[in-house]
């Protein structure tokens, strides 16, 4: 068993523990996943004390919802981050005010990953969706990274690369056809 498969399976048990309202585990998990789940609202919302409450909303829903995370569909980490993704997504559409016209470069973003125990991207599941990533034309590439860690609208992304609405919507919905067929493989 590698290091990451470990990671997963004590993050399962951690979420089924968190489930039964074992207040021990939800700590533990809280530990254990904080900072990566920190860094994608970071990441997302680019305000810190908007990242932490949303952060402070995931742990919450986390507490409330733990009993519907199924391993069979997805790893502990994933459902957290997509979880997490979901409340930054919520958040950005909130405030709609701001305009999100900077693109994200997401291939000059630093890594920040903070100690090899939470390092669970290097996992098998992350290095096959970053192959099947590298397999979508980069037009698709950029578009599917940018709707998935910006939060931004089809709209949003097709003026930004000056393209119309249904071709962005094309890309983004073939891409992810791409990315679905390629994991299932």
């Amino acid at each position: 068993m590698t290091a990451a498969d470990g990671m997963r399976h004590t993050l399962e048990d951690l979420l089924a523990r968190t489930a039964d309202r074992d207040r021990r585990a939800f700590a533990e998990l809280y530990r254990r996943t904080c900072a990566r789940l920190f860094g994608v609202c970071l990441r997302m919302l680019r305000e810190r004390e908007e990242s932490e409450e949303v952060l402070q909303e995931v742990f919450t829903t986390v507490w409330q919802r733990a009993a519907s995370f199924e391993p069979a569909r997805a790893g502990a980490l994933t459902w957290l981050i997509a979880l997490t993704r979901n409340k930054a997504i919520d958040r950005l559409r909130q405030r709609r005010e701001r305009v999100l016209d900077d693109p994200i470069d997401l291939e000059r973003l630093p890594d920040e990953r903070l100690e090899p125990a939470t390092e669970v991207e290097s996992s098998q599941d992350y290095a096959r969706l970053a192959n099947c990533l590298e397999q979508l034309e980069a037009r698709q590439r950029r578009s599917v990274r940018e709707a998935f860690f910006s939060g931004a609208t089809y709209k949003q992304l097709a003026e930004r690369c000056q393209v119309p609405l249904p071709t962005m919507k094309s890309w983004i919905r073939r891409g992810l056809m791409q990315l679905r067929s390629c994991l299932e493989s």
